[in-house]
């Protein structure tokens, strides 16, 4: 009987501390929302001007500046120019751990087609000194709008964490080149190394309201590669007479295609495409060169390795066997390795995202082949939590999935985020990240990573 009445008690004990567990959850929740809505106006003000004035990679100027100036009347301490445009805002509170937040400053050359009533209408000149419109059409305005609201809550609430909050403004990550610079300009050496770093990237194939994970590989290595091979001229009447290079390069760009098909593992995730090939001036003339313009993609070192190793071989051998007396010149002129989520943080950073979004709204994503140069931060030993945010409207995401198609993606004229739904989801979800990891130690952080992540995505070209 006396056992029986042990139990019993101890089972009451436990059904309390669950239910006063659930209790305090809840009221946290309802607190954090609160917060939210009290500064999102400010977010949103934010995000429709930057909508209305993106700037080009490595051309941040003004939207650096906008930020440095936000950041720092909260109390940061800011430092600007760090690799070029970049930013670093630096909070402490305290001892604890080192958690840097990132957001991407920069826009890309594209029209705005949306119609929206601040839709873009800038124009700049790109690398080329062509005209262009530009666009926030990858959502950085997004990125920087949530980064915003979550350092002003964090800023406002430092009694629920402590340790050093970094947030990070980078520069020309279209490019794949900011992250590069800020580490070539001692973000790791001038400021503290961060224990985790975290990133969050908007998604059109998600709806808004719910954010997506991704264990393991993430997002895949680019390499960007132009190749020019050297031919002989002539009049295009007269071919016997000459060497094509016009020739030479529609037979790399076929035999290209077979190094996936026929040199790669059926199973390891591979792409070559040739974006472009140009070469001549008119019809009737046989030019004396061509240029091919090649994005490479992969995920492990190993299969990086081999496509570049194997597109420089077939490059020469068609030279060669085109009798041509000069071999090609490849440049290898942008690279970034493939975006790696430590496996544990992940999986304890989903539950994290679950108790403030709600289980079902965690969406477990599939590997993507676009690329990302984060993936620099985690070459450099900081490991990475990157996930999504999703800024589709529910109800238009169900009708083009019910007619098997998508909605404008990333990068397209016509992507345009439900951007107040998304400001709600995203400031939380990041607030409640760093919540989570702003806690304890550096070494209590420390647990919740791979003791050994494998060794990724060294840049060995």
């Amino acid at each position: 009987m006396h056992v029986a009445w042990f139990i019993m008690a101890r089972m009451f004990r436990i059904l309390c501390f669950i239910l006063l567990a659930a209790m305090s959850a809840a009221a946290q929740n309802q607190q954090l929302t609160q917060q939210v809505q009290s500064i999102f106006p400010e977010a949103q003000a934010l995000y429709l001007d930057l909508h209305q004035h993106p700037e080009l990679s490595s051309h941040e100027t003004r939207t650096a500046a906008e930020m440095a100036q936000k950041l720092r009347s909260l109390g940061y301490e800011v430092t600007e120019h760090v690799g070029g445009t970049g930013i670093v805002a630096i909070m402490k509170n305290g001892a604890g751990p080192t958690v840097m937040l990132r957001t991407e400053l920069d826009a890309l050359p594209v029209t705005e087609e949306t119609g929206l009533p601040y839709a873009s209408t800038v124009k700049a000149k790109d690398p080329n000194g062509r005209e262009v419109g530009v666009m926030h059409a990858c959502g950085h305005d997004v990125h920087m709008a949530t980064l915003y609201g979550t350092a002003t809550i964090m800023a406002q609430t430092k009694d629920q964490w402590h340790g050093t909050l970094m947030l990070l403004g980078q520069p020309a990550e279209e490019t794949i080149t900011g992250a590069k610079a800020m580490v070539a300009d001692g973000l790791f050496t001038k400021f503290p190394k961060p224990d985790i770093g975290v990133a969050l990237h908007d998604e059109n194939g998600i709806a808004v309201g719910q954010v997506g994970v991704t264990p393991g590989y993430s997002k895949a290595a680019a390499d960007s590669l132009r190749i020019t091979v050297y031919g002989k001229g002539g009049h295009g009447a007269r071919p016997e007479s000459t060497i094509d290079p016009v020739l030479m390069a529609a037979n790399i760009a076929v035999r290209l295609q077979s190094i996936v098909s026929r040199e790669i593992h059926p199973g390891d995730a591979a792409v070559i495409t040739v974006g472009y090939i140009q070469a001549g001036t008119k019809n009737n003339i046989i030019p004396d060169q061509a240029q091919m313009g090649l994005t490479v993609r992969s995920y492990t070192p190993e299969v990086r390795q081999h496509l570049l190793a194997a597109i420089e071989r077939v490059a020469k051998a068609e030279t060669e066997a085109s009798g041509a007396e000069k071999m090609p010149l490849i440049e290898h002129y942008e690279s970034t390795g493939a975006v790696y989520n430590d496996p544990v943080l992940t999986k304890h950073m989903a539950g994290v995202l679950e108790s403030v979004v709600g289980k079902g709204n965690v969406v477990n994503e599939e590997p993507l082949m676009t690329s990302e140069d984060w993936a620099v931060y985690v070459e450099h030993g900081v490991p990475g939590f990157y996930f999504t945010l999703g800024v589709a409207d529910p109800q238009k995401l169900a009708a083009a999935h019910a007619r098997h198609a998508e909605l404008p993606s990333n990068h397209s004229p016509l992507f345009a985020p439900v951007y107040g739904p998304a400001l709600h989801t995203g400031i939380a979800a990041e607030v409640a990240v760093l919540r989570g990891l702003l806690k304890g130690n550096a070494g209590d952080v420390k647990k919740i990573t791979e003791i050994k992540s494998p060794q990724i995505n060294a840049d060995k070209n």
